[in-house]
């Protein structure tokens, strides 16, 4: 398998909001509220008058402190509206509340508080400055980085759970004119270099440290995840206990109960039981519901609360209060250990009397390499004559895993290029002959296919290795790189650099298209040659379909 790791960095392609239902358990980001209600009407409506709805649903949702659904409604509406001023701004509100509530509720990240004094959370701030000056795929724009930080600590400023933690209370009056006194120094400030910047925030910290009797170090972690919501959708803070969910999920495992949860009101939801977990051991499925944890309830704890409370070491033991689907209550003591999470499920043969051989990747990790051998090992004893790879639903993951697999299927030429601004992003990833699998195949993709799912999906259409069926994928050309820092426990991941198909073609915002468009819809696809129906999901039956007619065909009977 090839590595890159240098500098303190892993690699990982991957959509971050799709990460964390992989590993729910570890951090969940999803918003801590009920879905919104809300929904932007697509048809029907003038432009300026859909645009002016848009930001009264907004607005309704930013008074209610809905600030997750605030945050998913402009991420929706941005598409809509693109380079629209008013909605980037409300866009960007919405994010620094949810960023700072998300963040004091990790249990991580306000114990590191007891450690971080203003010496060493200034040392974090140049550390984080100095990596996007190093590696971050564009030029900073130092004066913007301030900006954006400094908004994020007006909001803080506001935020219940940071007055909380760090102030007790804060007089309206108070913030206000030190709100006016910090905008006024940044405005003055000439900022255009790294050290400017560094400057800059740390007199800031000690005017709010005089004015107010707040900590430094509270003030500078602040402007430190401000700085880095500047630079795109991909980079960002991580807190001790999201810097672990990062690499357990580029390992493939993790220590925990084995489940994958979303947030209800007033309970945490299993959506998915891993085989080998406590969990499963213990008899949960799917749809239970978890209400209390360690005799508090998720109601009281809030739910996000209550999922960071099912972390704990290995070995060590929680007590859960489930209700199942028919209603009845049942309590359970779980012990924690070290969960093996799959990549690659599901895997079968679809029509022995065909031959085709059907598998899903979840997500790329360093194990997914090993489970594809035993995957095709299996489906080839049991008379696999072609082969459906279904990367639907995939957000991405460790892009080395990605670059291996298709250079699994494809025997020689460009897998993919990377390119950044440092010269050391520039990489043009090669296959190899040895080992070659050169089993019939029809690749499945959807619109939330990203990343490390588009390079394999891209790689395999450019060469013409098999076809490509289903949706346009995500978008998501990107490459990241997972930093942990030295100054404190906490890590960032910054967009390194972009990713480009064998024909050069640029993934970011584009997307890869299929060979054959299927939309997911309840209507049957369109015939192939007459032959009739043979699954309910008409992607799936397509490239069954078609891997009959157009690949098996010329594949010589056994």
């Amino acid at each position: 398998m090839r590595t890159r790791n240098a500098n303190g960095r892993s690699l990982f392609s991957g959509y971050w909001g799709a990460l964390v239902l992989w590993i729910v358990l570890f951090q969940v980001f999803l918003p801590a509220q009920e879905p919104p209600r809300i929904r932007i009407p697509e048809r029907a409506l003038p432009q300026a008058a859909q645009l002016e709805l848009v930001l009264q649903q907004g607005q309704t949702l930013e008074n209610s402190k809905r600030w997750g659904d605030a945050l998913a409604h402009y991420e929706k509406a941005i598409k809509l509206f693109p380079g629209h001023r008013d909605i980037q701004q409300h866009y960007h509100l919405a994010q620094g509340h949810y960023d700072v509530s998300r963040r004091y509720a990790d249990i991580s990240f306000k114990n590191g508080f007891r450690q971080l004094d203003a010496g060493k959370a200034a040392q974090t701030y140049d550390e984080v400055l100095t990596k996007i000056q190093t590696f971050y795929v564009e030029s900073p724009n130092w004066r913007r980085l301030v900006q954006r930080g400094t908004e994020g600590f007006l909001i803080a400023l506001t935020e219940p759970a940071f007055i909380q933690t760090h102030l007790q209370q804060l007089p309206v009056a108070r913030r206000l004119a030190l709100e006016q006194k910090i905008r006024k120094r940044v405005r003055e400030a000439r900022i255009t270099s790294r050290y400017q910047a560094q400057q800059v925030v740390l007199n800031i910290s000690r005017l709010a440290e005089n004015e107010i009797r707040l900590a430094p170090s509270a003030c500078i972690m602040e402007y430190t995840c401000g700085a880095l919501m500047e630079l795109d959708l991909y980079s960002g803070f991580l807190t001790v206990n999201q810097l672990a969910d990062v690499f357990a999920q580029i390992e493939g495992n993790f220590v925990g109960l084995g489940i994958e949860l979303k947030l209800v009101p007033g309970a945490l939801s299993i959506v998915k039981v891993i085989d080998g977990g406590p969990a499963k051991q213990a008899g949960l499925r799917v749809g239970d519901r978890i209400v209390e944890v360690d005799g508090q309830t998720v109601l009281k704890l809030k739910p996000i609360v209550a999922a960071d409370k099912l972390r704990g070491q290995e070995g060590s033991k929680v007590r859960v209060a489930i209700v199942h689907p028919a209603g009845f209550r049942e309590n359970y003591v779980l012990t924690r250990c070290r969960v093996e999470v799959p990549s690659i499920e599901d895997v079968k043969i679809l029509l022995p009397q065909d031959g085709i051989g059907y598998l899903k990747i979840t997500s790329f990790q360093k194990t997914t390499e090993r489970s594809m051998d035993a995957a095709l090992q299996s489906l080839n004893r049991a008379g696999m004559r072609g082969l459906i790879l279904d990367l639907r639903g995939n957000p991405g993951g460790f892009l080395d895993a990605s670059i291996d697999l298709a250079d699994k299927f494809l025997s020689r030429g460009l897998i993919v290029s990377t390119r950044g601004r440092s010269a050391k992003e520039d990489v043009d990833y090669q296959a190899h002959d040895l080992g070659t699998c050169k089993t019939p195949l029809i690749v499945l993709i959807d619109k939330n296919s990203a990343s490390a799912s588009e390079i394999f999906a891209g790689a395999i259409r450019d060469h013409r290795r098999g076809l490509v069926v289903g949706q346009c994928s995500y978008g998501k050309g990107s490459v990241q790189g997972i930093f942990p820092l030295t100054a404190s426990p906490v890590g960032i991941r910054l967009t390194t650099a972009k990713f480009y198909s064998p024909n050069g073609q640029a993934i970011s915002g584009r997307g890869v298209t299929p060979d054959v468009l299927v939309q997911e819809v309840n209507k049957p696809p369109v015939a192939i040659g007459g032959a009739p129906k043979v699954f309910a999901d008409p992607v799936l039956d397509t490239a069954v379909r078609l891997l009959r007619k157009e690949v098996l065909a010329v594949v010589p009977q056994r």
